[in-house]
């Protein structure tokens, strides 16, 4: 029986012809990159489209049957013949400003085989006058052959119509299952070539995406569904963020922005740190990022397998680990663990952990053990005196959570008599004492200062 409700569509071509610009425009949002350059686009990228009658799948494909970037050709192929199994229908996208390439001829020959529905999609038609470039196409013998403009969204109207044609029909009168719930967005982030491709085809049992010891191999940040004992995640897996002034081109420099941009849309970042060399300048770099966004963070120090022989004294282990934790005081709430993206080995904590604070994230403290604690708290270790005066917290209570937020974070609201008095120090002794109440493992404490209005001076 047809599965209607996941109705998938494969856009594959040679590099270069427009395949990532049509899957934007199919989208509606800029997802994969666009760029002059052949071979930017290495992986297969989902998203919906939802401009027909009903929402369809678009699998964005790496450029195959070129030379371009050989170190990927053959995960590249493969990667595109996954999607080619996985959809209902492929779109076959061809350059009309190019005219027809002996790629294409080739590819034409290898799409024949594949005994599924195929619409042939002319790209770059950007102008009436343009229509004759795609009289050359008709020799691939596919039809109908459509002329677009994915850059101007021009014809796009016509191709939905005719891959709404080519797909199953949605059932109408079935009854709609039940939404599931709202998956967990896990950015899988790091510098280059720490693992996290390989973190997250371990997590998936296969290949997903490209996996090469050059640096940089990832460039946008993929969006991946995944369930496991019966919980709801989004892994993004991302391109290496490394310091700007070693970004060698715009395509990476695109790659460094997207991989920001993942960190503050992501419900919850894992931060992949290569234990081979230790906690780097740009290791620091983004466990800020993931600080500044406010992101409840776990810390994977990946490759561990490759140094056990010499941590196998727990004396040895626990300096290491100490040693990672001071490095990345940024993030002193994120849990750190220990991983083989190799062996798969600790995944299943990695999982628990993510459940965990999830639970963390939605405990309260009562107003009265709050205020019983902040009074604990003044007593035992009262603010410093700054001039004359000295921090007087009046009150303290915790808000209720924000329904949309699928992980909440901790916020606690204190009313004193002037929030300038609270030093950076005496923050974190509250936070500290806090957590000792309710850990929230995990996740960032919010401390939201409200003063005492002063009282109007008399005339």
């Amino acid at each position: 029986m047809t599965d209607t409700t996941r109705r998938t569509v494969a856009i594959v071509g040679r590099p270069n012809v427009g395949k990532s610009a049509l899957f934007n425009r199919l989208a509606g949002r800029k997802i994969s990159i666009v760029h002059d350059m052949p071979g930017v686009t290495r992986d297969r990228i989902a998203a919906k489209c939802k401009l027909g009658e009903a929402p369809f799948e678009i699998i964005d494909t790496g450029g195959i049957g070129s030379d371009v970037d050989t170190s990927f050709t053959e995960q590249v192929r493969a990667e595109v013949e996954i999607a080619l199994a996985a959809s209902d229908l492929l779109l076959f996208v061809v350059d009309g400003q190019d005219g027809l390439n002996p790629v294409d001829l080739e590819l034409a020959k290898h799409l024949r085989r594949i005994d599924k529905p195929l619409l042939l999609v002319v790209n770059k038609i950007d102008h009436e006058k343009h229509t004759n470039y795609t009289h050359d196409f008709a020799r691939l013998g596919f039809s109908p052959l459509l002329p677009i403009s994915a850059e101007h969204g021009l014809g796009i109207g016509e191709l939905v119509f005719q891959i709404e044609k080519k797909l199953p029909r949605v059932n109408a009168s079935a009854t709609p299952a039940a939404s599931p719930e709202r998956p967990v967005k896990l950015a899988i982030v790091g510098r280059p070539n720490v693992g996290k491709s390989s973190l997250t085809n371990a997590i998936l049992l296969h290949a997903r995406t490209l996996v090469s010891p050059i640096s940089g191999t990832t460039r946008d940040a993929i969006d991946i569904p995944y369930e496991r004992h019966g919980n709801h995640y989004t892994l993004i897996d991302t391109a290496g963020i490394r310091p700007r002034g070693k970004v060698s081109n715009s395509v990476e420099v695109f790659s460094v922005m997207r991989s920001e941009g993942s960190i503050k849309r992501a419900d919850i970042c894992c931060l992949v740190i290569d234990a081979t060399a230790g906690v780097t300048a740009q290791d620091k770099k983004i466990a800020g990022l993931i600080q500044e966004a406010r992101k409840p963070c776990i810390v994977a120090v990946n490759k561990w397998d490759l140094i056990r022989d010499k941590t196998e004294d727990k004396a040895d282990l626990k300096a290491v680990l100490d040693e990672i934790r001071s490095e990345l005081f940024f993030v002193d709430y994120a849990p750190f663990m220990l991983v083989s993206a190799k062996t798969g080995a600790e995944l299943t904590r990695l999982f628990k952990t993510i459940e965990r604070i999830r639970v963390e994230a939605t405990a309260r403290i009562g107003t009265g053990i709050l205020n019983r604690l902040f009074q604990a708290i003044v007593t035992e270790h009262p603010p410093a005196l700054q001039g004359s005066r000295r921090l007087k917290i009046l009150f303290a209570t915790q808000p209720e959570h924000r329904r949309n937020d699928t992980i909440p974070l901790p916020e606690i609201v204190l009313f004193v008599n002037d929030d300038k008095l609270l030093n950076q120090s005496y923050r974190r002794f509250i936070e500290s004492r806090i957590r000792e109440k309710c850990p929230y493992t995990g996740l960032p404490l919010l401390l939201h200062l409200r003063a005492r209005e002063k009282k109007k001076a008399k005339r």
